[in-house]
Order: structure tokens, then C-alpha cells, then sequence
């Protein structure tokens, strides 16, 4: 695991070995300091050798401006380290996220993905930063003063030394409890920032339902649950610092009281007493330091480990080797084809599915809400994979399709039609980045939304704004069209994608995909009979299976599905 995830420190290394490098020199500018303190007190003060005083406390402030420049360089190259590796990390998290199939991003939820990306990367990342620095400085302080106060008085240094154990004991008490403390606020964390996700993303929805009060009482529950649960992790962690201050200091009280008493008897100089007191300081402040890294590390284990199943999760979907890189045409076979969103045969959202649609068909597919029409045509381009069975595109298995090639002759417009910040042309370009202004006002015409974006002050250039928030649901329908219209597909698949326009205008959109997309093979789900019934077929789906496959007038005829739902769209629009 930590191969894995330190391996990110990529070009950073170089900034990363050199933080220990720098901390060496001030932690020896540290330790020596004491010494010639202690020959300022002998040697200078009781002599009354004044130039002595004042030569050696020259050389004492210039080992102090050392040791601060290597501690500022140290800091600097630290800071750079550790961001530099965070970036990394990022990078290759979002990258990872990226190639990730849908059931893989079911599997963490958007939330979690979103935590791991920020919060758990800013633990790895303060870890990090304290590790190259603590790592190196408090064994080497701890050594190097050791050295020195064992050289002074090794009677004395019995003292610290008891102080030791009860230190490890400390720290190994919170090791062992405070891990799946820390764990357990995170995922806490993670339910928190999908409520918070959840409710910004569908904020037009609570405040036209009055919900705004329940909203806030239901945030306040999830952040009062995170709260408690960081109450419970830092209980540990807090007892801490108080905890090694007392140790620390009731060491310090015991030499002063024998270091004194041998002071008086003559036993140690004054001097040396002074700085064996300095080494001791030393020596538990490094004592704490490993302490406190070895806490970092219990708090930024479980972030690890988050970040870790991240890097290491495998994409259920991914290009098979030896890939084909082209898709003849838009024909489609479903054989036998059965699928479950939980990979599971006794749960099945689709079952025995066989279906065979001719390149350049128009194939309407209509039923009641559940009926798996979405589950459908998520399998031709791999959004899913088939559970059991075969879908072939262009006359060969969609497994044996480089991904990019696939997705790139089947255009998609979901249920949910998502806009991102950025100009309107910068959004009909993610069908075609290399769209020319001519092609882009062509797709527009054919989705019937040049009209509305030239009504707008600065029509192709105006800003939509985070997920398209200042146009309205049919608008942001009819520029979703026009941005798959762009990709010049194979396979068009419009999942009741004309729901917010009017009848008038999902006709005009029918009529302009006959004329210009005579080749291409288009999938219409819809709820209304009018958006389907001109297709060339129409699929009845009821309860993840076909009850129908005919024409408008032929499934009125056979299939009582769909006589009923006209009936009720007829008897609603007559009424």
C-alpha cells in the first residue's frame, strides 16, 4: 500500500531528500549549541573573562542563524514536497475515477469519490509533510543528544531514560484504539457530503416542495453525527500533548533536584548541569515529535487505505487487447442477453432479451417507469456490461471494441441532461472539439435550439453557468441533442430526452433526424406515444422484458400495453 501510493512523489523526490539533508544541519547546530553554552558559563562567567563571553556567545548566535537557515530551507522544501506529491496523487485518483465503469463509481458513490479526492489526499499530504521532517530530525536529535548527556553525566541520564517506556506505553494505547475511531468518522464524513451534494444539486426541487426546514434539521443531524464522531477520535489524541508535558516536565523537576544536589557537592559544573538540562529538553522533545508522527500516521492511516482501494479498484469495463477500431454501422443484436445491476442472476433488471434493429433503423421504446428501458440501451455502449448473453454493434461484440471507438459512434442523451460550466459553443463542442461554427449552428437547427440561443445577448458565447442552471429544462434538452448530433454517431440514443419540450417542437426534432440522420440508427425512449410513433418499430418493454415489438398501428392491434397507454394520452388530450 504505501509503495503504491508514496510511488506519486515522482519528480518531488528530489525536494523530498533534500528536507532530511537540511534537517541534519539544524539539529546539529541544535545540539551543539548547549555545549558552548556550557563553556560560556564555566569558562567565561565564573572567570569573569569577558571577550571569552563575548567571543563564544558571538560563535553561539551564528550557530543559531544557521540552524535557522537550514530550518527554513528544510520547511520550504518540505512544503514543496508534499504538495507537489498531493497534486500527484490527485492527478492520478481523478485519472483512475475517470476510467472507472458505472458500476464502479456505484460502488464508492460520488460522495465518497469526492472525500478521498479532498479531505483523505490533505491527511496523506500533512502526514507526509510531518514524516520527512519528523522522521529524520527526532532520531537524529534524540541520538546526538543522548550521546551528549550520557557524555556529561550518565548517572543523571537514568532519569529520562525511565521516562521512555511510559512514553511507548502512551503511544501505543492510541495507536491500537484511535484507527477504527478515525475510520469510522470518515465514513460519517462521506454520508455528509452526499446530503450536502444531494441537496445543492436539487435545490429548485426544495424550495419548490417548502423543504428547506427539513433540510436544515437533516444536515444538522449528519454534521452533529461527524461531530460526535471526531469527539470521540480526538478524546484520544488530545491526552497527548498534557500527558508527555507532565512526563517531560516531572523529568526536568528530577534532575534539577539531584543535578542540584550534585552541583553543591561539587559532583558537576554549573555549566554542565545547564546543558545536560538543555540535552534532556532535547531528547524528550524528540521523544514527543516520534510520538506525534506515529499519531499522524494513526490519523492518516485510514485515509490510506481509502485512497488505496481508489488506485487499486480495477474498471469492470475496459478495452480488451488487440481492440477493433472501427464500427462499420449502426446495426444492433441483443442475443439472449440478460443483465443485473448487482451482477446477481436471481435479480435481474433485464432478462432473455433478443432483438435485432437494422443500421439506420428509428427504434421507439416505451413502458411504465422500472421497465429497464434506460437498462437497455446502457448496453450498447458499455456503460454496463451484459450480465449473460451478447450485444453486437456493427456486426461485432461491443467486449471487442477499443472503448473510445464505441462510444464514439454511439451518442447518448440521458435522462438526466447535463451541461457544464462554460460557454454554450464550449458544450456543443464536447460532441466535436473540432466542430466548425457551421456545423455547430447545423446541430443547433436540427435540435431546434438556434432560435432561443440567438434570442440571447451573446448567443454561442453566453456563459451557462455551473450545470446549465440559467437555461430552462427544455432549453438544456434541445442543446443536449445538438451536442450528440455533433459527434456524427453511428447509433443516436435520445432516453426521453424531449420530455420538456413541447409537442410541436419534439415533432419538429423527429422530422429533422428523418431528413438528416437517414443512416444513423436512433433509439427514442419516450412516455409519450406521439415521440414514438412514427419509428420504424416500436419495443414494448414491461418488467425488465419485450411484451411487443411492431408498428404504431400493429401494436394497437396486438399488444394491450400499449393500447392502454394510448387510450390514456388519447382520453387526456381530448378531455
Amino acid at each position: 500500500m504505501f509503495k503504491k501510493i508514496f510511488s506519486y512523489v515522482g519528480e518531488y523526490k528530489k525536494q523530498a531528500i533534500l528536507t532530511p539533508v537540511s534537517i541534519i544541519g539544524e539539529v546539529l547546530m541544535e545540539v551543539l549549541i548547549p555545549m558552548v553554552m556550557a563553556l560560556i558559563i564555566d569558562n567565561g562567567i565564573k572567570k569573569g573573562n569577558v571577550g571569552y563571553v563575548a567571543g563564544m556567545g558571538g560563535l553561539m548566535v551564528g550557530m543559531a542563524l544557521v540552524s535557522l537557515f537550514f530550518g527554513a530551507i528544510a520547511g520550504r522544501l518540505s512544503a514543496v514536497a508534499a504538495m507537489g506529491f498531493a497534486k500527484n496523487l490527485r492527478k492520478a485518483l481523478f485519472k483512475k475515477v475517470q476510467d472507472f465503469s458505472f458500476a464502479n463509481v456505484d460502488k464508492f458513490s460520488t460522495a465518497s469519490l469526492t472525500t478521498r479526492l479532498t479531505t483523505d489526499v490533505t491527511n496523506i499530504q500533512n502526514a507526509f509533510m510531518m514524516f520527512i521532517r519528523m522522521a529524520f530530525r527526532a532520531p537524529i536529535m534524540l541520538v546526538c543528544a543522548l550521546m551528549a548527556a550520557l557524555k556529561i553525566n550518565s548517572s543523571l541520564s537514568v532519569v529520562f531514560l525511565c521516562a521512555v517506556p511510559v512514553l511507548a506505553a502512551i503511544v501505543a494505547t492510541i495507536m491500537t484504539k484511535a484507527h477504527p475511531r478515525f475510520k469510522a468518522m470518515l465514513a460519517l464524513y462521506d454520508g455528509m457530503n452526499s446530503n450536502v451534494q444531494e441537496n445543492l444539486v436539487g435545490i429548485r426541487t426544495v424550495k419548490a416542495f417548502v423543504r428547506e426546514e427539513y433540510e436544515k434539521k437533516k444536515f444538522t443531524e449528519n454534521t452533529e453525527k461527524v461531530r460526535e464522531a471526531q469527539v470521540k477520535a480526538e478524546k484520544l489524541i488530545i491526552m497527548t500533548m498534557p500527558s508527555m508535558q507532565f512526563i517531560m516536565y516531572s523529568s526536568i523537576v528530577a534532575i534539577l533536584w539531584f543535578g542540584g544536589n550534585m552541583a553543591v557537592g561539587g559532583n558537576i559544573a554549573t555549566g554542565e548541569l545547564s546543558s545536560f538540562i538543555s540535552y534532556v529538553t532535547q531528547i524528550l522533545m524528540a521523544l514527543m515529535m516520534l510520538s506525534f508522527m506515529f499519531i499522524m500516521f494513526v490519523l492518516s492511516r485510514a485515509s490510506l487505505q481509502r485512497v488505496y482501494e481508489v488506485l487499486t479498484e480495477e474498471p469492470t469495463i475496459s478495452s480488451p487487447e488487440n481492440a477493433k477500431a472501427e464500427c462499420k454501422d449502426g446495426s444492433v443484436i441483443f442475443k439472449n442477453v440478460s443483465f443485473s445491476y448487482f451482477n446477481d442472476m436471481k435479480n435481474l433488471a433485464l432478462e432473455k432479451i433478443d432483438l435485432t434493429i437494422k443500421s439506420g433503423e428509428t427504434v421507439g421504446i416505451i413502458g411504465g417507469t422500472g421497465s429497464s428501458k434506460t437498462s437497455l440501451v446502457q448496453l450498447i455502449p458499455r456503460l454496463y456490461d451484459a450480465t449473460e448473453g451478447d450485444v453486437i454493434v456493427g456486426g461485432h461484440n461491443v467486449k471487442e471494441y477499443d472503448l473510445e471507438t464505441l462510444r464514439n459512434q454511439v451518442a447518448m442523451v440521458l435522462q438526466k441532461n447535463v451541461l457544464f460550466s462554460g460557454t454554450i459553443k464550449d458544450n456543443l463542442r464536447w460532441g466535436n472539439q473540432n466542430a466548425t461554427d457551421e456545423e455547430i449552428i447545423d446541430a443547433c437547427k436540427s435540435a431546434c435550439a438556434h432560435d432561443f440561443i440567438e434570442s440571447f445577448p451573446d448567443k454561442y458565447d453566453t456563459d451557462l453557468g455551473q450545470g446549465g442552471v440559467n437555461v430552462s429544462g427544455g432549453q438544456k434538452q434541445r442543446i443536449c441533442i445538438a451536442r450528440a448530433l455533433l459527434k456524427k454517431p453511428k447509433i443516436i440514443i435520445l432516453d426521453d430526452s424531449t420530455s420538456a419540450v413541447d409537442t410541436a417542437t419534439d415533432s419538429n426534432i423527429r422530422k429533422a433526424f428523418r431528413e438528416k440522420l437517414s443512416d444513423t440508427t436512433t433509439f427514442i425512449i419516450a412516455q409519450r406515444i406521439s415521440s414514438v410513433q412514427d419509428a420504424d418499430r416500436i419495443i414494448v418493454m414491461d418488467n425488465g422484458k419485450i411484451s411487443a415489438v411492431g408498428t404504431h398501428e400493429e401494436l394497437l392491434k396486438n399488444n394491450n400495453i400499449y393500447r392502454e397507454v394510448y387510450d390514456s394520452q388519447q382520453k387526456g388530450a381530448d378531455e
